[in-house]
């Protein structure tokens, strides 16, 4: 009766346990269901926090365009193209320790200066006699910065004459004159190299007026920021301008341009708008394959069609762009609209939709990335090949699909396909790329130079800056030192009869001869 008692309450004890046991393993899924739910809300948070705020992708396309595909975890996975072998290998890799290389470091041209330092007392301790040196070595290098010195230069033209016509008195008098060079401004102090590293500082360095009166004051230069904005519109107006000018010229005679625009503010507007009303600045791009890269800004008060039809006047052939209403409707110009765009839309659906128009769009990046080294007739052929039957798929889907209404995803769907006739141009043109990063990036530095310049007072002094900062830009994107560049034109070309001779104004684009030998980075 015992062992029956026993048995029984075993049994129960069993009984108990694997109850016990199964509650816990019913909490511990419920706690990993949990885990699992707070992780990815984790990730996306995180993703969100401290994600990448614009699409940047990995591969760099010939004219710098940025990326697009971070956020993406197929983009950060090789790419397959051969066909794949199964077999395993295991192997042992063994590290070398290499020394640190180092972050810091000098340009071969700069200058060395050698400081040898010796004992003060050269008599031994041990006998008082004269010690012989027997070896040296160097045990630190250190940089020293020699700041900017003003210096006061003044011009003096001497006059001479001949003594031995001027005493016969029928004989005309002999006098001849030392001729000093042309001032880049008239009745001013600024020479050259001061105009130079003003727009240089601005532009390049975005460093706005009013905080480059103190620096030159510190150097002894006294002058105000009304004097230095004066200045910058002087040489913008009377030297940059006739290589505006003929870049432009130059720029309309292309067969592709990229084309954007991004808000600015002007104070003293013409046309009795208040202040806090939005000026714009376009930039105009050329592409790689046709020549010297030329970037064109424009300041304006309107985003309107007129001032793209006056920026591109004389233009015939296509114009890449983003979706804004103005692009389009011009006489002899096509426009080719931007694939970054358009994945940018479905990627903001965050749905599995969204995903799907995502995934279509991946794959003609990658084909991008794999033909940017091709001419322009072989990159055309590929896309007709590999990437037009995606494209049709793709807007094939788009509209045999029930996207309606006012969210992300009917408004991807609708962005996509009033666009086809644009978003199919780079299909049969090489020379056209698929999306339009590098007018966003052209127009980067004017956005950054915004955030610190804060606004044009007048006009012309935004008529200055886009006249300025094309230079500049033009200038980086052909390896120009912009400050040699501009230290050149204001030296010279006061002293050129360019007007009468435009001809000249070649011998000084970015691009040329002249200038790369002479201001090459």
């Amino acid at each position: 009766m015992n062992l029956l008692e026993n048995a029984s309450t075993t049994e129960k004890v069993i009984q108990l346990l694997e109850q016990q046991l199964a509650y816990s393993n019913q909490q511990n899924q419920e706690l990993s269901a949990k885990l699992d739910q707070a992780l990815a809300q984790i990730h996306h948070l995180t993703k969100a926090l401290y994600g990448s705020k614009s699409e940047k992708s990995k591969y760099q396309a010939p004219d710098g365009q940025v990326s697009l595909f971070d956020d993406e975890p197929s983009f950060n996975e090789p790419e397959h193209t051969d066909e794949q072998s199964t077999e395993t290998i295991s192997y042992t890799v063994t590290r070398k320790k290499t020394s640190k290389k180092r972050n810091d470091s000098f340009r071969d041209d700069i200058e060395v200066e050698e400081i040898h330092h010796h004992p003060t007392n050269l008599a031994c301790d041990c006998c008082l006699g004269e010690m012989v040196e027997f070896s040296s070595s160097m045990v630190r290098e250190e940089a020293k910065f020699i700041p900017a010195t003003m210096k006061r230069v003044q011009h003096f033209e001497h006059v001479y004459e001949c003594k031995t016509c001027k005493k016969d008195a029928l004989q005309k008098a002999q006098i001849k004159r030392g001729k000093a060079p042309q001032g880049a401004i008239q009745r001013s102090i600024a020479g050259p190299t001061v105009l130079a590293k003003l727009i240089y500082d601005k532009f390049i360095q975005y460093l706005p007026l009013y905080r480059q009166v103190n620096e030159w004051e510190r150097h002894g230069l006294l002058t105000n920021d009304k004097n230095l904005s004066n200045w910058v519109i002087r040489v913008a107006e009377d030297w940059l301008q006739p290589l505006f000018d003929l870049m432009k010229k130059l720029l309309t005679a292309k067969s592709v341009l990229h084309i954007d625009e991004t808000y600015a503010q002007i104070l003293k507007r013409s046309d009795g708008k208040p202040a806090q009303s939005n000026a714009y600045n376009w930039v105009c791009r050329s592409v790689q394959s046709e020549g010297p890269i030329i970037i064109l800004f424009k300041s304006a008060l309107s985003r309107g069609r007129a001032i793209l039809e006056d920026f591109i006047a004389g233009f015939k052939g296509t114009v890449i762009c983003d979706g804004y209403s103005a692009y389009g409707k011009l006489a002899d110009v096509q426009f080719a609209n931007c694939w970054a765009h358009v994945r940018r839309y479905w990627l903001k659906a965050d749905s599995k939709n969204g995903q799907i128009g995502v995934e279509y769009c991946n794959p003609l990046f990658h084909i991008e990335r794999k033909i940017k080294h091709l001419s322009p007739e072989e990159r055309v052929q590929v896309r007709r090949q590999e990437a037009k039957p995606i494209v049709d798929e793709f807007f094939d889907w788009v509209d045999r699909s029930p996207f309606f209404g006012k969210n992300a995803i009917a408004k991807a769907a609708e962005y996509t396909l009033s666009r086809k006739e644009e978003l199919m141009v780079f299909l049969e043109n090489g020379n056209v790329a698929i999306d339009n990063n590098p007018a966003e990036n052209a127009i980067r530095p004017n956005v950054i130079g915004r955030k610190n310049w804060l606004f044009s007072v007048s006009e012309a002094g935004a008529k200055a800056n886009a006249i300025c900062l094309s230079l500049a830009e033009t200038a980086k994107a052909n390896g120009i030192d912009f400050y040699q560049y501009l230290v050149k034109l204001m030296t010279e070309l006061p002293n050129m009869p360019f007007h009468q001779q435009p001809e000249i104004l070649h011998n000084y684009l970015p691009w040329s001869e002249n200038i790369q030998a002479t201001c090459a980075k």
